[in-house]
């Protein structure tokens, strides 16, 4: 492989979706986990959207069973349209509107059994084909005043390769997150030089936990390719990366906003508080529910 890799556009992006959400269950028992709604819409949406915002064309859902209702949110809804505009409910048309996307940009394929991320993204080998892409897990939503991956496309034009998007978090919390190693981590954009899944917080390289946004080579997939196992005797996305490391280009790039983990409770709870109160229609009915419970 060859360590100067052109930055080609990145047009397709994956999104894994075929979690089962138990820890929102019986929320989730009939429900996608990536349906529950963050102030106005799903989960899958605001990162959809994200996507979007960063030029992404094509988006691949790494589906499983009954994830049908992913599939019905973005697709045209003609009744729906017809009632909101004899009703002259015209902003609420434009919302339905934005959330489709257009006939030939919706790929779903399944994952039939939880094998891991690695496996997950591997699925979607096929339909990438030779280019290069990114991968968000929508379980975690990044708010900032540009869109998490806009800033990864732009910071990838100028160094190719591979780029993840990282996130301080303090050193007794290295544990729970895949943390990078970097010679600098002082750095806006810093090469990886390696990556740990959940360090003990005094042999962890660094505080810099990766956030679940990737541009990848499609070499990547050579390494999936493998189905090799690692923790918890499931395929690692973070193995696969490991690889890769040496070999072309990997950077991770400081997230210029902050990160929502939506995949825990608190977090899904702090998502929906934060995003309510940068909605203009609600921000004040907002501040004044959370007077009462200060």
């Amino acid at each position: 492989m060859s360590k100067n890799i052109t930055a080609r556009p990145v047009k397709k992006a994956v999104f894994p979706v075929a979690g089962l959400g138990t820890r929102f269950l019986p929320a989730t028992k009939a429900m996608p986990k990536e349906m529950l709604p963050v102030c106005d819409r799903p989960l899958i949406q605001h990162v959809v959207e994200e996507a979007r915002q960063a030029g992404i064309e094509d988006f691949i859902f790494i589906t499983g069973r009954h994830k049908e209702l992913l599939e019905e949110h973005f697709d045209y809804q003609a009744e729906l349209e017809a009632t909101l505009e004899a009703r002259s409910k015209t902003a609420l048309l434009e919302k339905v509107r934005e959330s489709e996307i257009p006939a030939g940009h919706l790929f779903c394929t399944r994952q039939p059994k939880p094998l891991g991320l690695g496996h997950a993204v591997w699925c979607a080998a096929k339909i990438i084909g030779d280019e290069p892409f990114a991968v968000l897990l929508p379980d975690v939503l990044m708010k900032g005043k540009e869109s998490c991956l806009k800033q990864m496309v732009d910071v990838y034009q100028k160094t190719g390769g591979n780029l993840i998007a990282v996130e301080e978090v303090p050193r007794a919390e290295t544990n729970k997150y895949g943390i990078i190693d970097t010679k600098d981590e002082s750095l806006a954009i810093m090469p990886v030089d390696g990556l740990v899944e959940k360090p003990e917080p005094a042999k962890a390289p660094s505080t810099l936990s990766v956030v679940g946004r990737y541009i990848f080579q499609p070499e990547l997939f050579e390494y999936l390719s493998a189905f090799e196992t690692g923790a918890g005797g499931e395929i690692q996305l973070t193995d696969a990366m490991a690889k890769l490391i040496g070999k072309q280009p990997f950077n991770a790039m400081r997230f210029d906003g902050k990160s929502y983990d939506c995949g825990s409770r608190p977090g899904f709870i702090e998502a929906n508080i934060a995003y309510g109160l940068s909605d203009p229609e609600i921000a004040h009915s907002v501040k004044e529910v959370l007077k009462r419970y200060a």
